[in-house]
């Protein structure tokens, strides 16, 4: 006989469930250090969270070093549920089985390149439980965000109980740490916001910008499950910005607090930015030792020309790889 027959389990969820997507196919060229980063997320949700969560990850295929690390925070405890696909099944696709496991009426959801700073589940929690209606929290705010998805949450400024500013209120520095950490110039991100402004909101003394992003969002779990699509589509990447439409075309609400409640990584975490993650109580390893390229090299390399060829290069070479 069963030795659990008749027995009962003690365990309760969490109000909130933390689910990471991780997906590290590889340690060479884009995600040479991506595991580093990787733990470095895992590490910052388990030092700066102290509201009651459950941890969930989703691995989506990752190579055999991610897949091991993973299994060891899972033995330790510090992971409560870990999803491994013997294959990348696409973003989309992971998120309908992340939002349908998970137990919590909350879903904090995170790529796993997000730093998250003390206090910031309890900022977003607030948000939620203040406002109206909402179907999405992110804790740092990024201007091209107001492109889409944001009818709702404007139509809600416009309420008499709703304060509202409009206008450049973003910090500049914000500004530049989402450059810097996705690889952009300040030339192609001028492009993105051309025609954009700020929308700040106070409502019952919570600030908040308009938008939110897919990168990380915290989500009433019944909220999100309306709003993913219905069909299976197999694409590895896409259809998160009409995810962020789907929720707005619901009347929800897209928040992002204020001040920011979590910061990008990127690909790499050099050593001044581990200096400053080390204050947050996260001691990184495997950090990368910046080199300055020789003037004369520098601008060689951004010769128009140079830079032509190395693309047509990096193209095929990028699809032979990923064939």
């Amino acid at each position: 006989m069963n030795p659990g027959r008749g027995k009962k389990s003690d365990y309760q969820p969490a109000r909130v469930t933390v689910a990471v997507l991780t997906y590290i196919p590889n340690q060479v060229g884009y995600f040479q250090d991506r595991l580093h980063v990787t733990r470095t997320c895992i590490q910052s949700i388990l030092a700066n969270t102290s509201v009651p969560y459950d941890l969930m990850v989703f691995d989506n295929g990752s190579c055999a070093e991610v897949v091991d690390m993973l299994r060891d925070l899972r033995m330790s405890g510090q992971i409560d549920f870990l999803l491994l696909s013997s294959q990348n099944i696409g973003k989309i696709g992971a998120l309908k089985m992340i939002f349908a496991a998970a137990p919590g009426e909350i879903i904090a959801y995170s790529d796993d390149d997000v730093f998250f700073l003390p206090g910031w589940l309890e900022r977003h929690l607030e948000v939620i439980d203040t406002y109206p209606n909402v179907g999405a929290v992110t804790g740092m705010y990024i201007k091209p965000h107001m492109k889409e998805g944001v009818s709702a949450t404007l139509k809600f400024a416009e309420r008499s109980d709703v304060h509202s500013e409009k206008g450049i209120l973003v910090d500049r520095n914000l500004e530049q740490h989402y450059i810097d950490q996705t690889g952009r110039t300040w030339e192609r991100y001028q492009e993105e916001i051309r025609g954009l402004e700020d929308v700040r909101l106070t409502y019952k003394g919570v600030d908040t910008f308009v938008s939110a992003g897919h990168y990380q969002m915290t989500v009433p779990r019944e909220a999100i499950l309306r709003a993913l699509p219905a069909n299976w589509s197999g694409n590895l990447m896409g259809q998160m910005r009409d995810l962020d439409v789907a929720i707005d075309d619901l009347g929800l609400l897209r928040l992002c607090t204020t001040p920011p409640t979590i910061c990008l990584l990127g690909n790499q975490i050099d050593e001044t930015a581990a200096a400053e993650l080390l204050a947050y109580g996260v001691n990184v390893v495997g950090v990368k030792v910046s080199k300055e390229v020789a003037g004369w090299k520098k601008k060689f390399f951004r010769l128009p020309l140079i830079q032509k060829i190395a693309y047509f290069f990096y193209e095929r070479l990028f699809r032979i790889i990923n064939a």
